[in-house]
């Protein structure tokens, strides 16, 4: 079951390829039913600009630059693939606000990423590249001139301990070399099963004879290797850089390298690609490789293929995996999460419609076994089925919890053990000055979605398809009139739910039908005299 604006009707998906990609995913993408495939590398900015229009999806490597206009131009755009782990080529913030998802394939240049780190820290310790060039060059035999160091015995200081970072961490201790970490986000246990010694930044400089970055770009890490930085090294530390060329200051790395405060650097990407100036590059204490970290006829074949399919399963059955503007959910959890998200959404559209006066907050309440799966992503979904009645257009699971943030509205995420008659339970109530209504929702066998409480009444109902719910005096009689008025109409009913409303004389009902009845029929049925309010719904 879909989440995301998945159609209903069988529709044909067009999907641009901007940048080389493995023949093999591009195979994928055209041997999929209902697909066009337009493979165009090395587009130009107008060219891109002028045919974004008509795609639904768009997969990129490094040399497309997704801009904020292109995401504009994309009017049918749902999904941006990125074969590669780096995303800083594309305007995150555009797409997020667009509802458009943005994945990529962290884990397929993991290895290949981690081997040339190792590849440029070997070279610069052993002087492969001024030796080779002596030699093959000049034909100079300068063994004394190139002694090198021996990497068992020395400290390796691993900046970011994400996949590659960690894959790195893996061949350091493979050389016998001592692996310092830091990462903010990943805890102890992490670096203890990995023999990783947890060191605070500054730490690391300090003690690590070689110093390797594997950040993701963020305004926070751009230029963090800075002079300030540098100075703090271990003075004769070498520097390794096989993830974003913004992360160091370079004009501050070649002053270093010019002064001998460091012994060299190993660099395979940088802060303009290509380098417009050679300075840094020629350096003879530098070791540098044209952004070749993910470059491996493996990692090529994994990381295309990966995109490929994640792409496809997105605009076939909704499925989000690796996305960077969603939360990070691994395969299993988001298998398990997802009929509740499909729930939540359900929910959230009955709940706008049923719901009279103005409401501004959105609660959501979650109960049983549903506590034990991530909460961002049901939020998101509550919010964006409410919000999709209210805006009709520009509402995604995406950007559902910042376009409720324009309308004025409150989102309180809530966790409760109140116990409940349901194995897991959904509750959504909103609210505001007029006052509150609230609707409950299950899973039932299957996965089925379903309604089973409206404002603190059991009624249970399947949360699909078409519905007419009314609140009326509770006496005999009334839903026999209502279907009289239905059938007089042609209108099918489908089923029927009936609830008392405890301390009350007043009852609801929910009609399930085929379609929705003329304003006439409505009007006929609103003229019961028992009745008191009828609404009609559609999920």
């Amino acid at each position: 079951m879909a989440i995301a604006e998945t159609p209903t009707d069988v529709r044909t998906f067009r999907i641009l390829v901007s940048d080389p990609i493995s023949d093999r995913g591009v195979e994928r993408l055209r041997s999929a039913d209902g697909v066009d495939v337009d493979v165009r590398p090395g587009l130009a900015p107008e060219a891109l600009l002028e045919c974004i229009g008509a795609y639904d999806a768009l997969i990129v490597r490094s040399g497309t630059r997704v801009t904020p206009d292109v995401i504009e131009a994309g009017t049918r755009l749902r999904a941006i693939g990125r074969a590669g782990s780096g995303v800083d080529n594309i305007h995150l913030e555009s797409a997020t606000a667009r509802g458009i998802v943005v994945m990529n394939t962290p884990g397929g240049n993991s290895v290949a990423a981690a081997e040339q780190t190792v590849a440029l820290m070997t070279a610069l310790a052993r002087n492969v590249a001024p030796a080779n060039r002596d030699l093959v060059v000049d034909g100079k035999w300068n063994r004394k001139l190139y002694t090198g160091i021996e990497l068992a015995g020395k400290s390796i200081g691993v900046v970011g301990l994400g996949r590659i970072g960690r894959e790195v961490a893996r061949r350091a201790s493979g050389l016998q070399m001592r692996v310092l970490g830091y990462d903010p986000y990943v805890g102890e246990d992490v670096c203890t099963a990995l023999g990783i010694e947890r060191l605070d930044l500054d730490a690391l400089y300090a003690a690590s004879d070689v110093v390797s970055l594997h950040l993701p770009l963020t305004p926070s890490t751009r230029g963090m290797i800075d002079a300030d930085a540098l100075a703090k090294f271990k003075p004769g530390a070498r520097l390794i850089n096989c993830a974003r060329g913004p992360l160091i200051d370079e004009a501050a790395l070649l002053e270093a390298l010019e002064q001998g405060r460091l012994a060299g650097a190993g660099l395979d990407v940088f802060e303009t690609e290509p380098p417009e100036d050679l300075t840094l590059v020629r350096h003879p204490k530098v070791v540098a490789t044209p952004h070749l970290g993910a470059s491996t006829v493996e990692a090529q074949e994994r990381v295309g293929t990966e995109i490929c399919d994640k792409v496809l399963d997105y605009l076939e059955t909704g499925a989000i995996l690796d996305a960077v503007n969603f939360p990070a959910i691994g395969r299993e959890a988001y298998a398990e999460v997802r009929p509740v998200m499909h729930l939540a959404d359900r929910l959230g559209r009955f709940l706008f419609q049923y719901a009279e006066g103005a409401r501004d907050r959105l609660e959501i309440d979650v109960q049983g076994r549903f506590l034990e799966l991530p909460s961002k992503p049901i939020a998101m979904a509550a919010a964006q089925g409410a919000l999709s009645t209210a805006l009709a257009d520009g509402v995604s699971l995406l950007n559902a919890l910042s376009k409720a943030t324009e309308q004025g509205w409150t989102i309180e995420d809530r966790r409760s053990n109140t116990p409940s008659r349901f194995a897991g339970l959904l509750r959504l109530t909103l609210a505001g000055a007029d006052g509150s209504t609230t609707v409950a929702g299950t899973l039932f066998d299957g996965g089925q979605a379903r309604l089973v409480e409206i404002d603190g009444v059991p009624i249970e109902s399947a949360a699909e398809g078409t519905m007419l719910c009314s609140r009326n005096k509770d006496v005999p009689g009334v839903v026999g009139r209502i279907g009289s008025h239905l059938g007089e109409a042609r209108v099918n009913i489908a089923g029927l739910q009936l609830g008392t409303i405890s301390g009350t004389d007043e009852a609801l009902a929910i009609l399930n039908v085929d379609r929705l009845p003329d304003d006439e029929t409505l009007d006929a049925i609103r003229a019961i005299p028992e009745m008191l309010s009828v609404r009609t719904i559609v999920l």
